[in-house]
Protein backbone atom coordinates (compact mmCIF):
# COMPACT_ATOMS: atom_id res chain seq x y z
CA UNK A 1 0.00 0.00 0.00
CA UNK A 2 1.65 3.12 -1.16
CA UNK A 3 0.80 6.70 0.57
CA UNK A 4 -2.19 8.06 -1.59
CA UNK A 5 -3.54 5.02 -0.68
CA UNK A 6 -3.62 5.38 2.72
CA UNK A 7 -4.31 8.83 2.31
CA UNK A 8 -7.52 8.10 0.23
CA UNK A 9 -8.84 5.43 3.24
CA UNK A 10 -7.81 8.30 6.20
CA UNK A 11 -9.26 11.29 4.62
CA UNK A 12 -13.40 11.34 4.67
CA UNK A 13 -15.12 11.20 1.15
CA UNK A 14 -15.96 14.67 -0.07
CA UNK A 15 -19.82 13.19 -0.61
CA UNK A 16 -20.05 13.43 3.40
CA UNK A 17 -19.30 16.97 3.69
CA UNK A 18 -21.50 17.97 1.01
CA UNK A 19 -23.85 15.65 3.25
CA UNK A 20 -23.07 17.35 6.19
CA UNK A 21 -23.75 20.81 4.74
CA UNK A 22 -26.65 19.93 2.88
CA UNK A 23 -28.00 18.82 6.79
CA UNK A 24 -27.05 22.31 7.96
CA UNK A 25 -28.44 24.48 5.09
CA UNK A 26 -31.51 22.16 5.87
CA UNK A 27 -31.91 23.01 9.92
CA UNK A 28 -30.97 26.61 8.94
CA UNK A 29 -33.42 26.66 6.72
CA UNK A 30 -36.38 24.93 9.18
CA UNK A 31 -35.26 27.34 11.83
CA UNK A 32 -35.77 29.94 9.56
CA UNK A 33 -39.23 28.97 8.86
CA UNK A 34 -39.98 28.26 12.94
CA UNK A 35 -39.05 31.89 13.75
CA UNK A 36 -40.76 33.58 10.89
CA UNK A 37 -43.98 31.45 10.05
CA UNK A 38 -45.55 32.49 13.40
CA UNK A 39 -44.61 35.88 13.07
CA UNK A 40 -45.86 36.35 9.45
CA UNK A 41 -49.20 34.27 10.19
CA UNK A 42 -50.10 36.56 13.47
CA UNK A 43 -49.52 39.45 11.27
CA UNK A 44 -51.42 38.37 8.66
CA UNK A 45 -54.66 37.78 10.60
CA UNK A 46 -54.58 40.49 12.73
CA UNK A 47 -54.24 42.47 8.98
CA UNK A 48 -56.94 40.46 7.85
CA UNK A 49 -59.18 41.05 10.91
CA UNK A 50 -58.64 44.90 11.02
CA UNK A 51 -59.20 45.06 7.39
CA UNK A 52 -62.36 43.09 7.91
CA UNK A 53 -63.83 45.11 10.94
CA UNK A 54 -62.88 48.29 8.68
CA UNK A 55 -64.56 47.46 5.52
CA UNK A 56 -68.09 46.69 7.54
CA UNK A 57 -68.11 49.43 9.79
CA UNK A 58 -66.28 52.33 8.07
CA UNK A 59 -69.46 52.79 5.67
CA UNK A 60 -71.37 53.27 9.14
CA UNK A 61 -68.77 56.49 10.03
CA UNK A 62 -70.34 59.40 9.71
CA UNK A 63 -68.09 61.74 7.45
CA UNK A 64 -67.24 64.34 9.77
CA UNK A 65 -65.50 61.46 12.10
CA UNK A 66 -63.79 59.56 9.14
CA UNK A 67 -60.39 60.64 8.45
CA UNK A 68 -60.53 59.08 5.82
CA UNK A 69 -62.27 62.37 3.80
CA UNK A 70 -59.41 64.30 5.19
CA UNK A 71 -56.23 62.11 4.34
CA UNK A 72 -54.89 61.16 0.72
CA UNK A 73 -54.64 57.46 2.28
CA UNK A 74 -57.03 55.02 4.48
CA UNK A 75 -56.34 55.11 7.84
CA UNK A 76 -56.92 51.08 8.82
CA UNK A 77 -58.12 50.36 12.13
CA UNK A 78 -60.78 52.88 12.61
CA UNK A 79 -63.35 50.90 11.94
CA UNK A 80 -62.15 48.45 14.62
CA UNK A 81 -61.75 51.76 16.96
CA UNK A 82 -65.39 52.84 16.31
CA UNK A 83 -66.77 49.55 17.19
CA UNK A 84 -65.16 49.38 20.19
CA UNK A 85 -66.53 52.81 21.16
CA UNK A 86 -69.64 52.11 20.04
CA UNK A 87 -70.23 48.42 22.38
CA UNK A 88 -68.60 50.25 25.64
CA UNK A 89 -71.34 52.81 25.23
CA UNK A 90 -73.94 50.34 24.68
CA UNK A 91 -72.79 48.34 27.79
CA UNK A 92 -72.47 51.82 29.46
CA UNK A 93 -76.46 52.28 28.71
CA UNK A 94 -77.81 49.03 29.36
CA UNK A 95 -75.83 49.01 32.83
CA UNK A 96 -78.34 51.64 33.80
CA UNK A 97 -82.12 51.06 34.57
CA UNK A 98 -83.06 53.00 31.17
CA UNK A 99 -81.06 50.48 29.55
CA UNK A 100 -82.35 47.49 31.50
CA UNK A 101 -85.50 48.02 30.90
CA UNK A 102 -84.95 48.30 27.39
CA UNK A 103 -83.47 45.49 26.83
CA UNK A 104 -85.82 43.55 28.82
CA UNK A 105 -88.43 44.75 26.51
CA UNK A 106 -86.50 43.18 23.86
CA UNK A 107 -86.39 39.92 25.04
CA UNK A 108 -90.08 39.75 26.12
CA UNK A 109 -90.53 40.26 22.32
CA UNK A 110 -87.97 37.51 21.31
CA UNK A 111 -89.58 35.26 23.68
CA UNK A 112 -92.53 35.70 22.18
CA UNK A 113 -91.14 34.10 18.65
CA UNK A 114 -90.68 30.05 18.43
CA UNK A 115 -87.72 29.88 16.58
CA UNK A 116 -85.86 33.34 17.26
CA UNK A 117 -86.28 32.42 20.77
CA UNK A 118 -84.46 29.64 21.15
CA UNK A 119 -81.79 30.71 19.28
CA UNK A 120 -81.32 34.04 21.21
CA UNK A 121 -81.55 32.32 24.18
CA UNK A 122 -78.72 29.53 23.28
CA UNK A 123 -76.04 32.92 21.99
CA UNK A 124 -76.96 34.66 25.11
CA UNK A 125 -76.05 31.76 27.06
CA UNK A 126 -72.80 31.21 25.40
CA UNK A 127 -71.66 34.75 25.12
CA UNK A 128 -72.43 34.70 28.96
CA UNK A 129 -70.62 32.01 30.25
CA UNK A 130 -67.23 32.76 27.54
CA UNK A 131 -67.24 36.80 28.45
CA UNK A 132 -68.65 37.03 31.76
CA UNK A 133 -67.35 34.25 33.33
CA UNK A 134 -63.71 33.71 31.72
CA UNK A 135 -62.02 34.07 35.15
CA UNK A 136 -63.71 30.91 36.53
CA UNK A 137 -63.75 29.12 33.43
CA UNK A 138 -61.12 25.95 32.50
CA UNK A 139 -58.82 27.53 35.56
CA UNK A 140 -57.20 23.62 36.59
CA UNK A 141 -55.73 20.52 34.17
CA UNK A 142 -56.59 17.50 35.13
CA UNK A 143 -55.92 13.71 33.78
CA UNK A 144 -58.97 11.61 33.91
CA UNK A 145 -59.28 7.99 32.45
CA UNK A 146 -61.10 8.01 29.55
CA UNK A 147 -62.38 6.18 27.08
CA UNK A 148 -61.50 3.28 28.94
CA UNK A 149 -59.39 2.73 32.54
CA UNK A 150 -55.70 2.68 31.63
CA UNK A 151 -56.04 5.31 29.23
CA UNK A 152 -55.01 8.83 30.32
CA UNK A 153 -56.66 11.98 28.82
CA UNK A 154 -55.88 15.52 29.61
CA UNK A 155 -58.69 18.04 30.32
CA UNK A 156 -59.67 21.02 32.04
CA UNK A 157 -62.49 21.01 34.96
CA UNK A 158 -65.24 23.52 34.18
CA UNK A 159 -67.49 23.11 37.15
CA UNK A 160 -69.05 20.68 39.52
CA UNK A 161 -72.23 19.21 38.12
CA UNK A 162 -75.38 21.14 38.52
CA UNK A 163 -79.10 20.61 38.06
CA UNK A 164 -80.59 17.42 37.67
CA UNK A 165 -77.10 15.72 36.69
CA UNK A 166 -76.02 16.51 40.04
CA UNK A 167 -79.40 15.55 41.72
CA UNK A 168 -79.10 12.10 40.15
CA UNK A 169 -76.19 11.68 41.45
CA UNK A 170 -76.30 13.00 44.80
CA UNK A 171 -73.73 10.41 46.68
CA UNK A 172 -70.99 11.40 44.15
CA UNK A 173 -69.15 15.02 43.93
CA UNK A 174 -69.16 15.05 39.94
CA UNK A 175 -66.90 17.13 38.20
CA UNK A 176 -67.79 18.55 34.86
CA UNK A 177 -64.78 18.33 32.71
CA UNK A 178 -64.16 19.13 28.75
CA UNK A 179 -61.70 16.67 27.32
CA UNK A 180 -59.99 18.45 23.79
CA UNK A 181 -59.38 16.68 20.64
CA UNK A 182 -56.03 17.18 18.99
CA UNK A 183 -55.73 19.46 17.40
CA UNK A 184 -58.95 21.02 17.68
CA UNK A 185 -59.20 22.02 21.56
CA UNK A 186 -62.06 23.66 20.67
CA UNK A 187 -63.93 20.07 20.11
CA UNK A 188 -64.25 17.65 22.48
CA UNK A 189 -66.32 15.53 24.88
CA UNK A 190 -67.98 16.75 28.22
CA UNK A 191 -67.68 14.14 30.64
CA UNK A 192 -69.15 14.20 34.27
CA UNK A 193 -65.90 12.19 36.39
CA UNK A 194 -65.89 12.15 40.31
CA UNK A 195 -63.70 14.01 42.49
CA UNK A 196 -61.33 11.25 43.54
CA UNK A 197 -61.13 10.16 40.44
CA UNK A 198 -59.48 13.11 39.20
CA UNK A 199 -56.09 13.94 39.14
CA UNK A 200 -55.26 17.19 38.87
CA UNK A 201 -52.11 18.66 37.07
CA UNK A 202 -49.45 21.62 38.00
CA UNK A 203 -49.17 23.52 34.46
CA UNK A 204 -51.82 26.16 33.16
CA UNK A 205 -54.21 25.91 30.42
CA UNK A 206 -52.68 27.86 28.10
CA UNK A 207 -49.52 24.93 28.77
CA UNK A 208 -51.88 22.35 28.24
CA UNK A 209 -53.75 23.28 25.25
CA UNK A 210 -50.49 23.81 23.57
CA UNK A 211 -49.15 19.97 24.10
CA UNK A 212 -52.69 19.17 22.72
CA UNK A 213 -52.67 20.96 19.65
CA UNK A 214 -48.75 19.47 19.15
CA UNK A 215 -49.61 15.69 20.07
CA UNK A 216 -47.32 15.99 23.49
CA UNK A 217 -44.36 17.10 21.26
CA UNK A 218 -44.66 20.76 23.29
CA UNK A 219 -44.74 19.57 26.99
CA UNK A 220 -44.34 21.93 29.72
CA UNK A 221 -41.51 20.39 32.41
CA UNK A 222 -43.28 19.50 35.94
CA UNK A 223 -41.46 20.65 39.07
CA UNK A 224 -43.64 18.69 41.09
CA UNK A 225 -45.72 15.39 41.03
CA UNK A 226 -49.43 15.56 40.46
CA UNK A 227 -51.56 16.27 43.34
CA UNK A 228 -54.95 14.57 43.68
CA UNK A 229 -57.91 16.77 43.79
CA UNK A 230 -58.31 18.35 47.66
CA UNK A 231 -61.24 17.05 49.10
CA UNK A 232 -64.63 19.01 49.69
CA UNK A 233 -67.78 18.45 51.81
CA UNK A 234 -70.24 16.75 49.87
CA UNK A 235 -72.83 19.03 47.48
CA UNK A 236 -75.53 20.17 49.12
CA UNK A 237 -79.22 17.81 49.10
CA UNK A 238 -81.18 17.91 45.90
CA UNK A 239 -83.24 20.66 46.95
CA UNK A 240 -80.88 23.10 46.09
CA UNK A 241 -80.07 21.45 42.84
CA UNK A 242 -83.31 21.09 41.76
CA UNK A 243 -83.48 25.13 42.34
Amino acid sequence: MDFDDLVQKVSPPPIRRRSRARVRLRNYFLTGIVVAAPVGITMYLTWTFVHWVDSRVKPLIPKVYNPDNYLPFSVPGVGLLFAILILTLLGFLTANLVGRTVVSYGETLLDRMPLVRNLYRGLKQLFQTALSQTSRSFQKVVLVEYPTPGVWRVGFVATRAKGEIRASQADKDLLAVFVPNTPNVTAGFLVFVPRKDVTVLEMSVEEAAKMIISAGLVAPDGTRAPESVTPVPPPKPVREAAE
